[in-house]
């Protein structure tokens, strides 16, 4: 179990920018969608990949709310660990500083999208009709 996580120096401006420019809520919110978009990639980060942590820092409860256990779950799931794993904080980090970046690679290219209109066009995308 953790505490506290921190991101990068880097992503620290850029959750900043997404929250200004998706205008969904508080930081936390992009947060939490930062995290949940890379580990929705069904991709498994390297450990020895770590970005610094001078950044953002957010406690448990501001990132996942009342919805930790659900976030965890989902996480410890898909890397087959129990969340008492030593290296969970580690593993969160991982995926909230990779889906911080790749949600700003993401407005980069399509600048005139909005946040509604991201998260629609995500689900849509994802829901496969039988």
């Amino acid at each position: 179990m953790f505490t506290q996580v921190k991101t990068s120096k880097e992503n620290k401006d850029i959750v900043v920018q997404l929250t200004r420019k998706l205008n969904l809520g508080t930081e936390n919110v992009i947060a939490r969608m930062a995290f949940a978009y890379s580990l929705s990639l069904d991709r498994q980060l390297n450990l020895d990949n770590l970005l610094d942590s001078t950044g953002k820092e957010y406690s448990r409860s501001v990132l996942f709310g009342d919805y930790y256990d659900i976030y965890i779950g989902m996480l410890c799931v898909h890397y087959g660990i129990y969340k008492t794993n030593k290296d969970l904080v580690k593993y969160v980090k991982l995926h909230l500083d990779d889906g911080l970046i790749l949600l700003n690679e993401e407005f980069q290219k399509a600048n005139n999208i909005d946040g509604f209109d991201f998260l629609l066009e995500r689900i849509t995308s994802s829901i496969e009709i039988y």
